[in-house]
């Protein structure tokens, strides 16, 4: 008797068995990357809700990236007029000033510096002359500051900076406007004096004149 009830068992386990088996490797067959049976899935499977996803909540479609109401601009942002073309950029040459107060250059040039060394030295070197570490590996390094750039105006250094340039790319998202001329003072310090006039500011020669008695 005592034997009869153990084969029970023992059947019943086995079957028990199978289709436990029989589940998991069903549930394998379904999605070939899903591990069937998931143990503590919130350790690995983050509930919570992603960055630029859409999400249903409560009934409810929703866009974690939601975009600002037409017509609105956020606080303190100053749009740039200039396009991204090779017109913008002549314009911005020949029309675009820093807007800094010119008496407190020292200090933004100080900032300037600063930013510099978080943005540009990788590329453009420590003294501009585009032999940084990165800048040395690039197909066409870039030149140099106080070389081929030495007289490139300051409205096309912030447009440069503002939507890049050759292998550059923009930095309009990390750095504001504010910071992008404090860069440009920075910029113009590398070049060094300028002994030519720019192409966007017209410089007349002095006109010798003589006296006669």
């Amino acid at each position: 008797m005592k034997k009869h009830y153990s084969l029970i068992r023992f059947s019943i386990a086995t079957a028990f068995g199978g289709l436990l088996i029989a589940a998991m490797s069903s549930c394998g067959k379904r999605d070939a990357n899903s591990p069937g049976v998931e143990f503590f899935p919130d350790m690995y499977r983050s509930p919570s809700l992603e960055y630029y996803n859409v999400h249903t909540v409560d009934g409810d479609t929703v866009n974690n990236a939601m975009l600002p109401v037409n017509g609105t601009v956020a606080r303190g942002y100053v749009p740039y007029t200039y396009p991204n073309t090779p017109e913008g950029y002549e314009q911005a040459g020949l029309n675009l000033k820093n807007p800094l107060e010119a008496s407190k250059r020292e200090i933004w040039e100080k900032e300037g510096e600063v930013l510099y060394g978080k943005f540009c030295v990788h590329c453009h070197g420590a003294t501009g002359a585009g032999d940084g570490k990165v800048g040395g590996k690039l197909p066409g390094p870039p030149p140099a500051y106080d070389g081929a750039l030495k007289t490139l105006p300051e409205g096309k250094i912030f447009h440069s900076i503002t939507y890049g340039k050759n292998s550059m790319g923009s930095h309009a998202s990390q750095l504001t406007a504010e910071e992008r001329w404090k860069l440009v003072v920075y910029v113009q310090k590398l070049q060094g004096p300028k002994t030519t006039a720019s192409d966007s500011t017209a410089v007349a020669a002095p006109v010798a004149t003589t006296t006669t008695k």
